[in-house]
C-alpha cells in the first residue's frame, strides 16, 4: 500500500497490530541515552543557539556507533544499535560517550545526566514544523508539554517484546511486567528533584511533568488481556497533534482523534505516513515500537546509566529473573488501581517518593537481588555486575536513590517530603 493513499479504520488497525508487537525468542535490546547540555563552567548559563549548532556539527563528524539526534531543547541523545549482548552493548555506548565528551569540552560544553534540568528554564532550540506545531498543541494544556519537550532526559532501554505464547517470557506478560516494574525502575533511579536550584516536592519531578500532560498521549493503554488490542485502540482513540502539509504550516486540530479522522476525512484523508507519524507522537511509559521502549527512567549521573540498562535487561531476559520479580511486582497492581500509569497512586508515589516508600522498597530490593544473581548467567562483565552491587549498597539498601544526593545539598538536610 503506497505510504501516501489513504487508509481505512480495518487497515490502521491491522498495521498498528503487526508492526508494534513483533514476537520471537527475547534475545536483543538497546539503550538510548539523553543529556542535558550546558556550558561546562557555568551549567546555569543558557546555551547560546550558536553554541549548540557548532558543537552539532562537530558532534555529526564522529564515527559514532549510536545514532546521534537532539531533542528540542538542546538535549543530545545517543540511541544505539540492538545488541545480542549486554557487555557489547554497554562497551559501545560508553566508546561513543568517550568520544562525544572531550569534543564538548574543547567547547566549553558539557553533557549531564538528570531527569529534569536543575538549573534552567524551558528553552525550544529545534524550530521544525515538528516541534513548533508539538509546542502549540501542548501549550493548550499548561506549561508541562513544554518542559517535557526543553527540559527532560532519560535512559530508555528496549528490550524484545517476547514469545507469541504464554509463559514468563510471553508478550502479555513482558507488557504486564513493563508496567509494574515500571513504578520500581522509576523509584529507583528517581534522578530529578530540582527546578531552577530548587526542590519540587518531587523526587523525580520527570515523571510529574509526564503525568501533567495530555492524558490521551502521554498515559498507559487501558489493562487488559491482550495488548495489541489495547495499543490498536488506544491509537484510534489519541488526539492528532497536527495536520500535515508541504508547506511546512501544519495545522493544530482541536479535539480530533485518528479514529474521527478517518471515518470523517476531513481536513483530508489520512494516510499510513499520516498513521506512522501520529504513532511517533505518542508518549505513554512503555511504547511498543516492534520491540518494548521503557521510557520512565530518568537520566542518570557520568556513568549511572549503566545500572538501569543492566538490570532492565536482566530482569526481562533472563526467564528465572523474570519469574521472580514477576511474583514481586504483580501484588503492585492493587496500589496501582485501575488508573493508568503514571496517573495512578503507585506511579505517583514513585514519582514523588521514590524509595522512601516502604512498598516500593521492599519490591526493589527483590528486583535489584535478583538482578545481580541474573548479570553472570547472561554473560554481563564484572564491571556491569560491580556497578550494579554498589549502586544496591549506596541507595537500594538505604532506602535512598540519585535525588537525594542533590537534595542533602540543595536544602542543607535530608529530604522528608
Amino acid at each position: 500500500m503506497p505510504e501516501n493513499q489513504a487508509i481505512s479504520e480495518a487497515e490502521t488497525e491491522a498495521r498498528i497490530r503487526g508492526i508494534c508487537f513483533k514476537t520471537g525468542p527475547p534475545r536483543r535490546f538497546g539503550v538510548e541515552l539523553e543529556w542535558l547540555v550546558h556550558d561546562a563552567h557555568d551549567p546555569a548559563r543558557p546555551v547560546e543557539t550558536a553554541r549548540l549548532d557548532a558543537a552539532v556539527t562537530a558532534l555529526r563528524g564522529l564515527p559514532l556507533r549510536s545514532a546521534l539526534t537532539f531533542e528540542p531543547g538542546g538535549q543530545l541523545e545517543l540511541s544505539s544499535l540492538p545488541a545480542d549482548s549486554l557487555t557489547d552493548l554497554v562497551e559501545s555506548a560508553a566508546a561513543d560517550l568517550a568520544l562525544v565528551r572531550p569534543l564538548l569540552a574543547r567547547l566549553g560544553l558539557g553533557i549531564a545526566g538528570h531527569g529534569h534540568d536543575p538549573w534552567r528554564p524551558p528553552r525550544r532550540f529545534l524550530t521544525t514544523p515538528r516541534y513548533a506545531t508539538m509546542e502549540t498543541y501542548f501549550n493548550r494544556r499548561g506549561p508541562a508539554g513544554r518542559t517535557m519537550m526543553c527540559n527532560t532526559a532519560s535512559v530508555q532501554v528496549c528490550v524484545d517484546a517476547g514469545h507469541e505464547e504464554p509463559g514468563p517470557l510471553g508478550v502479555g506478560r513482558r507488557w504486564r511486567l513493563a508496567h509494574l516494574l515500571g513504578a520500581v525502575l522509576t523509584a529507583a533511579f528517581a534522578n530529578s528533584p530540582l527546578r531552577m536550584g530548587a526542590p519540587t516536592g518531587y523526587r523525580s519531578t520527570r515523571q510529574a511533568v509526564w503525568a501533567a500532560m495530555d492524558p490521551g498521549r502521554t498515559l498507559a493503554p487501558p489493562a487488559g488481556p491482550d495488548p495489541r488490542a489495547a495499543w490498536a485502540g488506544y491509537v484510534l482513540d489519541a488526539p492528532v497533534m497536527a495536520v500535515r502539509d508541504g508547506a511546512g504550516a501544519w495545522s493544530v486540530p482541536y479535539g480530533l482523534t485518528f479514529r474521527d479522522w478517518i471515518r470523517t476525512g476531513a481536513p483530508r484523508p489520512p494516510t499510513r505516513d499520516d498513521l506512522d507519524y501520529h504513532v511517533s507522537t505518542l508518549f505513554p511509559p512503555v511504547r511498543p515500537r516492534g520491540h518494548l521502549e521503557l521510557r520512565m527512567i530518568d537520566a542518570q549521573r557520568d556513568d549511572g546509566w549503566i545500572v538501569p540498562l543492566a538490570v532492565t535487561v536482566a530482569l526481562f531476559d533472563d526467564p528465572q529473573a523474570t519469574e521472580t520479580v514477576y511474583r514481586v511486582v504483580k501484588p503492585l497492581a492493587e496500589t496501582a488501581g485501575p488508573q493508568p500509569a503514571p496517573a495512578n497512586p503507585l506511579w505517583r508515589a514513585a514519582a514523588r517518593h521514590a524509595l522512601a516508600d516502604p512498598e516500593l522498597r521492599a519490591a526493589a530490593a527483590v528486583c535489584f537481588a535478583t538482578a545481580l544473581e541474573a548479570l553472570p548467567r547472561l554473560g554481563a562483565s564484572p564491571a556491569i555486575t560491580s556497578a550494579v552491587a554498589a549502586f544496591t549498597d549506596r541507595y537500594v539498601a538505604r532506602g535512598r536513590c540519585p535525588a537525594d544526593d542533590l537534595l542533602t545539598p540543595a536544602t542543607g538536610k535530608e529530604y522528608r517530603p
